[in-house]
């Protein structure tokens, strides 16, 4: 077992069960249970919801009772946003799939267990969890949909196993400029600005290039970045040879 069981306890509308199949596949998840679906099973509702991750309610998981659903796991991960009486240790979703991911990097089963939409797990159900994910939500609307929750905590696994890219520029066929081509960007630029009388006083001249230069510096450049500036300044100039 590579990735954690996601068990849907009691769960009550198919659309909900479809649509947290499809929030699982979106996220490379497979692995579902279903524990005592209130309309039975299968569902139509489920199925014309997932969509394209109809593979995840074929060979979903039925049970009859949450003990039977978590038969062979070795750690259980409870989603609630309520204060319960039990003692147990609290989860933010990132920090429970990490500790997912690396149980199971040792060898264990490990599963999540989403509650019902109407009222959540029930203390039965949370009692035989291990720990327990807490959504930080506000605390004036904490109800979440039970396919937002799966989707969420399906969304914190894959940070956690995937080698996942924060920050990221597109560049649109193109490339960034190169050192080279950003100082021959400044020496148009300086060139055509003298000639225009641009550095004023002469004495400042020196200081007003230094600063221009750091303005280029500072700007992340692609090539045609740099191709349209040039051509910008050109036509500038050719429009001003026009007009004289």
């Amino acid at each position: 077992m590579t990735q954690p069981s996601f068990v849907l306890v009691r769960p009550q509308m198919g659309e909900n069960i479809g649509a947290a199949a499809r929030a699982m596949w979106n996220f490379g998840l497979d692995r579902m249970s279903i524990v005592a679906p209130r309309d039975g099973w299968p569902n139509q509702k489920a199925v014309a919801m997932a969509s394209g991750a109809g593979r995840l309610l074929d060979e979903a998981q039925l049970s009859e009772s949450t003990a039977e659903a978590l038969g062979e796991t070795h750690f259980v991960f409870a989603t609630t946003a309520r204060s319960r009486d039990l003692t147990k240790d609290v989860y933010a979703p990132e920090a429970a799939m990490q500790e997912a991911a690396k149980r199971i990097a040792g060898g264990e089963r490990v599963a999540v267990l989403f509650g019902p939409e109407r009222a959540g797990l029930e203390n039965d159900d949370i009692a035989r969890a291990n720990a327990i994910i807490s959504v930080p939500v506000n605390p004036e609307f904490p109800s979440l949909n039970l396919a937002q929750c799966v989707l969420l905590t399906a969304y914190e696994w894959r940070r956690a196993t995937a080698d996942v890219t924060n920050v990221e520029t597109a560049l649109a066929g193109t490339e960034m400029a190169s050192g080279i081509e950003i100082e021959k960007l400044a020496e148009h630029y300086e060139d055509r600005l003298e000639t225009a009388g641009f550095f004023f006083p002469p004495e400042k001249a020196e200081g007003m290039k230094t600063v221009l230069r750091n303005l280029w510096s500072r700007m992340p450049l692609t090539r045609a970045d740099v191709q349209m500036l040039h051509g910008v300044l050109r036509q500038m100039v050719r429009w001003k040879e026009r007009g004289e």
